[in-house]
């Protein structure tokens, strides 16, 4: 005949409560040394399940904002970007800029750390389990490209609208042809003072119009990123040449 104790641990098992199942003894042990109530016993056994889940709710938002590396801002290199201000950037990360609905474009040449900085805010949203998505500019085109031609644009730009917080990366590096900006147009007309958007790009505001080959919709889409936005220009050498020039100074 199975006394309570064993009765209780069958019982966690069948409701797969693996870390209260697994804690369960040492939990007890501190109750009875530590004279804790029925109610403070339960809250430190259930902490154990929860701070699991939590860990594997972090790690699986992080995991579907398909981030392309996991760096974070405790790893990028402020002294080597001087022209940052890492204050703004700390500003960034407790996301603040999300309440309000706003957007952040980082500017500058390629290899400054625009990437590194956009994936860092973004996995700092998904640890705080808001929905983040990072996708390439020129992926995001191809995506919406073949959903037009499958009949699924709607469901496709709602998609990307859906995402509290969208990272749109290298903006600028490849032209857009003209019918593609104005799927573009769309998806930021449709999150514009509703969601927040971060961009990367190595091209200037003026010639916006060059990479999406209509003077008229380039505007139209800076109107719109612009409005609620916070501009990051980094002037700067690039970090991936960064070791070759410490090898030239030796």
């Amino acid at each position: 005949m199975k006394n309570s104790y064993q009765q209780l641990i069958q019982n966690l098992e069948y409701l797969k409560l693996k870390q209260m199942t697994q804690h369960l003894g040492e939990v007890v042990d501190f109750s009875i040394k530590n004279e804790l109530s029925f109610i403070d016993t339960l809250v430190k056994l259930t902490n154990y399940e929860i701070d699991v889940k939590e860990q594997n709710m972090i790690h699986s938002m992080v995991k579907v904002g398909a981030f392309p590396h996991r760096k974070e801002i405790t790893e990028f290199d402020f002294e080597f970007q001087p022209s940052i201000n890492k204050q703004q950037i700390s500003d960034f990360i407790s996301l603040r800029f999300l309440e309000a609905q706003e957007n952040i474009v980082f500017l500058g040449p390629s290899g400054v750390g625009k990437t590194h900085l956009a994936t860092s805010i973004g996995i700092a949203a998904a640890k705080k389990r808001t929905s983040t998505y990072f996708i390439k500019c020129h992926d995001l085109i191809q995506n919406l490209k073949r959903a037009k031609i499958e009949n699924r644009l709607e469901v496709r730009l709602k998609h990307y609208t859906k995402y509290r917080l969208l990272i749109i990366d290298e903006i600028g590096y490849l032209p857009i042809e003209a019918e593609d900006a104005k799927m573009f147009f769309q998806l930021i007309d449709m999150r514009y003072e509703k969601k927040s958007t971060i961009l990367t790009t190595n091209i200037n505001f003026k010639a916006w119009d060059e990479v999406f080959q209509d003077t008229k919709l380039a505007n139209a889409i800076l109107d719109r990123v612009l409005h609620h936005a916070t501009v990051v220009s980094i002037v700067g050498q690039s970090y991936r040449i960064k070791d070759h020039l410490k090898k030239e100074d030796e």
